[in-house]
């Protein structure tokens, strides 16, 4: 017994040495953790701005983009506010908000110039594999809701980001932009449409994979699968160390020290980001909540509809659950997609475990929670209704959308899961936040990315923002300043309210992703600064 004492108190003191001698290393300049969207984009960034670094990526799957990013868990819409009905709400005194709508816009054609900038450097490869015209469109039917569209799309105009978009009540001319959607509907039934043919599909899945390719291939960057984060600690120097577990090797566990952390691990974050240590963690919870999409391949069923078509959302009802029938591009084989069916598990990731949610309670956080339920008993009523639904049930729901819709063509199919985020409110306890935060650490050299949806949309902007924070010093220098004006020409500049400038850049990314252009045109009101012409980068 005492051989056997000893020799176990010997490997652990001989393991503990080990990991004090690995600490003393020079660190390596950033560890990228989570092989997702997110993680690849800023991976990339770097790579362009600081080709010399050393960076390491931790990935406990045995592939990337395996979760939120994969092709088949998200739906690919590209989100730009084109048709997204929730970004550009009717207020208390009926007038339409489209602040959101010009923000996510503006992000996503931040987005455009970055994919953009990697295809002309041969980061990005075939366009079509990642990113196709798929014309966005939002579907009303009933007085309120046409009124509502009506008014949503009268507001829209003001924006050059949205000229182009068309408006119709007319059911052949909507039937001429989504038969699908018309055929078989009572011919009584009032409805109304807008659509912008610049609309995108994207597979989110085929662009990280491009891009880990390209960077699996620059000096000084470590891609590491199948690895576990398993702690996150402070150093007295103020670096950090990562102890991860290699899941090929028993789980046998090393360290990294690093001078940057960022946490871009989806559901997972959120555990991640507490065992940091930071106080700005503290508050933060998780609400997981995954989707089921319906599915078909039948040609004659996929032929008949070229369009992201997107409803309203039932009372109750997360952003992430507003109904769509969308055309996917997946594989280069196109296919329809419905939903989604909102499912409930106590998973933060969709190969996580069921214990996610409970190993993430702290005391700090369990009041907002509960505040939370409280406030949000729709919701909650609204999961119930969902994760109850029939065959019929949601076939029914189907034929809002596509009246003619028969269950022998479609297959139901588990999407991701996404954890949106809870936070402490000084007046409310607790509030439930749909979108994306990134919570940093004060000095900003640890940072993670928290929730939801618009998410891939707009990694590009959000990793372009989380580089003033994390490298602050960095980004004040004139060599990154012209680097990113390279990679992102409108860098420091609104698109919105700029007409000409709106035109060039569209116009830019329009030829390098193989896209449609569509012109915006001048409206009332619309102003030009002396000199815009001249003063865009060359890269136009």
């Amino acid at each position: 017994m005492k051989k056997h004492f000893s020799a176990a108190l010997g490997m652990t003191l001989g393991a503990s040495s080990k990991l004090n001698t690995a600490a003393n290393n020079a660190p390596v300049d950033v560890v990228l953790i989570g092989g997702g969207v997110m993680s690849a984009t800023l991976g990339t960034y770097l790579k362009e701005l600081e080709p010399n670094w050393t960076i390491n990526m931790y990935e406990r799957l045995g592939n990337i983009a395996e979760e939120s990013s994969n092709g088949w868990n998200n739906a690919g819409t590209g989100h730009a506010a084109f048709c997204e009905l929730n970004y550009a709400p009717e207020q208390a005194d009926g007038s339409i908000d489209i602040s959101k709508a010009v923000s996510v816009n503006e992000s996503f054609e931040i987005s455009r110039q970055f994919w953009a900038y990697l295809v002309k450097q041969n980061i990005l490869v075939n366009p079509p594999s990642f990113i196709n015209n798929v014309p966005h469109m939002s579907f009303v039917w009933g007085d309120e809701d046409i009124n509502f569209l009506r008014k949503r799309y009268t507001a829209l105009q003001s924006s050059t980001l949205f000229r182009g978009m068309e408006y119709s009540e007319d059911s052949n001319q909507i039937r001429a932009w989504a038969p699908i959607v018309m055929e078989g509907r009572k011919p009584f039934q009032k409805v109304a449409a807008t659509r912008m043919a610049m609309g995108t599909d994207v597979n989110f899945g085929e662009m990280t994979q491009q891009m880990m390719t390209s960077l699996k291939g620059r000096d000084k960057f470590n891609l590491h699968l199948r690895h576990d984060v398993v702690d996150i600690k402070r150093n007295a120097d103020q670096t950090w160390t990562v102890i991860v577990a290699d899941k090929d090797n028993g789980g046998r566990q090393s360290q990294v020290r690093t001078r940057f952390i960022f946490i871009g691990a989806g559901g997972a974050s959120l555990k991640l980001l507490q065992l940091s240590g930071i106080p700005e963690a503290r508050g933060y919870a998780g609400f997981p909540v995954g989707g089921k999409f319906l599915v078909s391949s039948n040609p004659q069923v996929v032929s008949g509809h070229l369009a992201k078509v997107y409803g309203k959302a039932s009372v109750g009802a997360p952003p992430m659950s507003v109904p769509h029938i969308d055309t996917r591009v997946l594989d280069g084989q196109r296919t329809l997609l419905f939903g989604p069916f909102a499912t409930f598990s106590s998973k933060f990731l969709k190969q996580g475990s069921w214990l996610d949610l409970f190993r993430t309670l702290t005391r700090q956080n369990i009041l907002p929670m509960m505040h939370v339920g409280l406030d949000n008993f729709d919701l909650l009523k609204y999961l119930i209704s969902q994760l109850v639904m029939s065959d019929k049930t949601r076939l029914d729901a189907l034929r809002e959308y596509y009246p003619e819709a028969r269950l022998e063509d479609w297959s139901l199919i588990d999407a991701g899961q996404r954890v949106q985020i809870i936070k402490k409110d000084a007046k409310k306890g607790g509030v439930l936040q749909f979108g994306t935060e990134v919570v940093s650490a004060a000095d900003g050299s640890l940072s993670a990315l928290l929730g939801a949806s618009p998410g891939a949309s707009t990694a590009a902007p959000i990793m372009l923002g989380l580089l003033g924070t994390m490298f602050k010093e960095h980004m004040a220098s004139t060599e990154w300043q012209e680097k990113l004006r390279q990679i992102i020409p409108s860098y420091g500049q609104e698109l919105n309210g700029n007409l000409a400038l709106t035109n060039s850049i569209r116009a830019h990314t329009s030829e390098l992703l193989q896209l449609t252009y569509t012109e915006a045109r001048e409206h009332p009101g619309d102003h030009c600064a002396e000199g815009q012409w001249d003063s865009l980068p060359k890269a136009i």
